[in-house]
């Protein structure tokens, strides 16, 4: 496999590439996130089982993500039964469950490595919330750790970024679908900078304006119920981003060119 080598700019250009996408069939893909971020409250919501049911499936998640974006990319409508299809074929499902695996473990080390220097101040923290009924020490104290972690988890996310793909369309094992993986991210590091950076101002624009409505002075409710579905839509569309970050590094298949917008077009 060969990794292409991206400009910075190309993080932006995954983005417009994904809001292209995204319109192409915004109630398939919309359906979709919804359905990832109900994933997401029910792996909050039964802690600690959730919190390693949702990196299990991350990679079978992924390849869905992109298989599904692939069909929408060539112009076919995605219906219910399309969506499982990319996992039944022999051995795929079982793979990407064992790349699963070693990604929650991967996770769980990170967090321990990351918790384990704080371990006694975020105890004192937690004694200190239960005491007071005030989450805020606790917080303090997470800080550190927290920040931690999200450092540790930039090469694991690198690490597993590409890995389903090139595994599922291309017949890697695992071990090369990682190496390749985190070269190619390595290969393109500034291009998902930008992108990261880019999604973050995005997301913390949308927490932005709805702060501004509740202060001038709408239902925290109403502001609440807005906000659910722009999230959903900006999930939506930070997914089928996915597709043109992979095609653009590793390639794009000769089905989806039809589909595709030219690349100049979308610069203008």
């Amino acid at each position: 496999m060969q990794a292409a080598s991206l400009p910075a700019t190309s993080g932006w250009q995954w983005i417009r590439e994904g809001l292209q996408l995204f319109r192409k069939q915004p109630l398939a893909m919309f359906t979709w996130a919804m359905l990832i971020s109900l994933l997401v409250v029910f792996a909050a919501l039964t802690l600690p089982i959730g919190a390693l049911l949702l990196p299990l499936l991350m990679p079978i998640i992924t390849v869905t993500t992109l298989s599904a974006c692939k069909h929408v990319v060539a112009g076919r409508m995605m219906l219910p039964s399309m969506w499982p299809k990319p996992l039944l074929r022999p051995g795929i499902f079982k793979k990407l469950l064992l790349m699963g695996v070693l990604y929650t473990v991967f996770c769980i080390a990170a967090e321990v490595v990351a918790v384990l220097p704080f371990a006694n101040d975020v105890m004192e923290a937690m004694n200190v919330a239960n005491t007071a009924q005030d989450v805020t020490p606790l917080l303090l104290a997470m800080r550190k750790p927290m920040f931690l972690f999200g450092v540790l988890y930039v090469p694991i996310a690198a690490l597993f970024w590409h890995a389903p793909v090139l595994v599922a369309w291309h017949g890697l094992r695992m071990m090369q679908a990682l190496f390749f993986s985190i070269v190619a991210c390595w290969r393109c590091k500034w291009a998902f900078l930008v992108y990261g950076v880019a999604w973050a101002f995005i997301f913390m624009f949308i927490d932005l304006v709805a702060g501004l409505l509740v202060t001038a002075g709408l239902p925290g409710t109403l502001v609440d119920s807005i906000q659910a579905p722009i999230n959903i839509i900006a999930a939506a569309v930070l997914y089928c981003s996915f597709y043109p970050a992979y095609t653009s590094v590793f390639g794009i298949d000769d089905d989806a060119h039809a589909g595709l917008d030219h690349r100049d077009s979308a610069h203008a």
